[in-house]
């Protein structure tokens, strides 16, 4: 399996969840104080929302590059 097909595959499988999943969350800490060896921080859950033209875009682009690797043989 070539360069291309890899690339390709892996687009698909990133779109495909994209269109499935439609966004993720992640957690971020932050250092509210720091008053000596006392230390407070923060955890902030983000979530992020993936519109669906990027899922239907980065499926196409793999599919595309899926089609151009197997003409070229």
């Amino acid at each position: 399996m070539n360069t291309a097909r890899i690339l390709a595959v892996a687009l698909l499988v990133a779109g495909v969840l994209a269109l499935v999943y439609g966004q993720f969350s992640y957690t971020k800490e932050t250092h509210g104080a720091k008053l000596g060896p006392l230390e407070l921080s923060v955890e902030e859950k983000e979530t992020i929302a993936i519109p669906t033209w990027v899922g239907v875009a980065v499926v196409a682009a793999g599919g595309t590059i899926l089609v151009m690797s197997g003409r070229n043989r």
